[in-house]
């Protein structure tokens, strides 16, 4: 992860990086524990050129895409923008399934904890889920 938030600092702003969270994996395929963090960026682009960054990041530490929810080197995600709603064949932001993920909004509320979102206004709530944080820091 910390070399993912290197590679972001090339082509965004990185202003903060949250703790990692040891989560289950999702997706019934046995693994082991998926850790998960965040980063808040300043990007200059949009949002679809922004996920092309990520997607190069992602195959340049060697990101193979062989199976849905199947094990992975690293997977970037973005998860919100600050006011605002893209909804497109290829991205959704907010992600999809923000809501219903603690393995997602914890790390992302430690950065801004007064998210909302976009759609309705409503500031995000942690469902429940099993996040441990861990020592790391990114």
């Amino acid at each position: 992860m910390r070399a993912a938030v290197r590679e972001l600092g090339q082509v965004a702003r990185v202003e903060k990086t949250s703790r990692a969270y040891a989560t289950a994996p999702i997706g019934g395929i046995p693994q082991p524990e998926f850790l998960n963090a965040a980063a808040l960026i300043l990007y200059e682009g949009g949002a679809a050129e922004l996920l092309d960054e990520l997607l190069a990041i992602e195959k340049g530490l060697g990101r193979v895409r062989r199976e849905r929810w199947g094990p992975r080197t690293i997977d970037l995600d973005i998860l919100w923008i600050d006011g605002l709603v893209v909804d497109t064949p290829r991205l959704v932001v907010p992600h999809a399934s923000l809501r219903e993920r603690a393995f997602a909004l914890v790390p992302m509320l430690e950065l801004v904890p007064d998210a909302t979102d976009p759609r309705s206004g409503e500031r995000y709530v942690v469902p429940a889920g099993d996040v441990r944080p861990t020592e790391d820091r990114l």
